[in-house]
């Protein structure tokens, strides 16, 4: 796999524009990355493939990758969570995935495309699409329960809703007996994503994701730290990080293709920067230290 151009990736310091602020050396990185991808798609490279962002429609193109090792049940609360959260890792190191989607129907959509996206159906269609076309590069498997999400002001998940979803991803799971679980940490108050660890960890995940989708507006609050702390000691969850930098810039296309109906620098942006700041847990001699995933374990299910 070809390396990316690390040095022309490295973000600044949080500035006074704050969080949403999308630094223009990523820009720059990121198109020229996509236009070598791209003379190498017109030159026939069949290790390289073309993906369409699905609202926009924009083309940009991902080497594809080749799975090997022991396969993966990915558990995610919706069709954006592994994409934000941990796609750079099986970028990285690429194993065999399947993705069971667990709240595939949706009424959130960009406020300037409520027009456009008027009903649960086409929200649910297109982020279906944008959830594709994200795990296209990864020839994941997809399994989608069909789950509504929940709508805000946020409210407990019901035990019986838990019941019932667990009791689906039980079957999921003994369709693949062979595959390592993984899941959200459920860093945030989300109640999806509180509902999807809780059934994890009912199924005997061990291995789980730090979670960003809300990352700016939950997991930075005292009181969400707290509470993921209380929850790291039952049963303990040990932090650990994986360097993602030479597949930063391919991270990106991905973060185009599940958020192809929001701003794009935007929505890629939130992950690139917790990346960014997470790689500052790398120890010496891990790596160069410039982004990183952050995951945990558990030693007993």
């Amino acid at each position: 796999m070809t390396r990316h151009p690390a040095a022309l990736v490295k973000l600044p310091a949080p500035d006074a524009e704050g969080i949403y602020t999308f630094p223009n050396n990523l820009v720059r990185a990121h198109q020229q990355w996509t236009d070598a991808l791209a003379e190498r798609h017109r030159a026939h490279d069949d290790r390289v493939i073309e993906l369409r962002a699905p609202h926009s429609r924009h083309p940009y193109y991902i080497e594809v990758r080749r799975p090997a090792g022991r396969p993966v049940l990915v558990i995610e609360p919706h069709h954006d969570d592994f994409a934000l959260s941990a796609s750079g890792t099986f970028l990285a190191h690429p194993r065999p995935l399947t993705v069971v989607t667990v709240f595939t129907r949706s009424t959130s959509v960009h406020p300037a495309l409520e027009g456009t996206y008027s009903t649960e159906a086409a929200v649910s269609a297109v982020r279906d699409r944008e959830g594709a076309a994200a795990l296209t590069p990864f020839d994941a498997a997809r399994v989608p329960l069909g789950h509504k999400d929940a709508d805000p002001p946020y409210r407990p998940f019901s035990r019986e809703r838990l019941e019932r979803i667990t009791e689906e991803l039980h079957e999921v799971a003994a369709a693949h007996p062979d595959a390592e679980l993984l899941a959200p940490a459920a860093v945030t108050r989300h109640p999806d994503h509180l509902l999807v660890h809780e059934a994890a960890v009912r199924l005997g995940c061990r291995w789980f994701w730090e979670d960003l989708a809300f990352w700016t507006t939950y997991a930075l609050a005292g009181c969400d730290q707290h509470l993921f702390r209380t929850r790291r000691g039952r049963p303990a969850l040990r932090p650990s990080t994986v360097e993602i930098t030479d597949v930063i810039l391919d991270k990106v296309t991905v973060l185009r293709m599940h958020g192809s109906q929001m701003h794009p620098d935007r929505k890629a942006y939130r992950p690139i920067r917790h990346a960014w700041t997470t790689a500052a847990d790398l120890l010496d001699g891990i790596g160069t230290g410039t982004y990183a995933e952050r995951f945990y374990r558990t030693e007993s299910p």
